[in-house]
């Protein structure tokens, strides 16, 4: 009878210590991704003039080195453009053992110091699988 609850209460030890372990460190998240004017996240937006620099902002909590995060650039409706073309596409290694913090990604105007005027988005990918999309306006 005693091995009988001496196993539950190990079983029980050992299901409180990993629950305690995902809480303090937690599974890397990628969030809160959006466009903005600066690489901070700070001016928030989504209609950006023809000349103005486009930023893609995300938070990562609990990253871990390897973590890679990937954007994918497209032209959604844009005059004398294919629908939907890839234009870029830009990768950010996680190469510190762990990372909280701010991730960007930015595009300068991609024509002569001019975006086409149109509508674009942004795919984000987290480890290889679709995290987000936003999309913004050129007016």
């Amino acid at each position: 009878m005693k091995s009988k609850k001496l196993s539950i209460l190990l079983a029980l030890l050992v299901l409180i210590i990993s629950t305690l372990a995902c809480a303090l460190g937690g599974e890397p998240t990628l969030s809160n991704v959006r466009t903005a004017k600066d690489q901070d996240g700070a001016q928030p937006a989504s209609i950006f003039a023809t000349t103005e620099t486009v930023f893609v902002v995300s938070d990562l909590t609990s990253g871990v080195k390897g973590n890679l995060i990937t954007s994918k650039w497209y032209a959604v409706n844009v005059a004398d453009t294919e629908p939907n073309l890839l234009i870029d596409t830009a990768e950010i290694p996680i190469e510190d053992e762990t990372f909280d913090g701010t991730i960007y990604f930015f595009f300068e105007p991609p024509i002569e110091g001019v975006w086409p005027v149109g509508s674009y988005k942004v795919e984000i990918y987290f480890n290889g699988v679709l995290n987000s999309t936003v999309q913004f306006t050129v007016e």
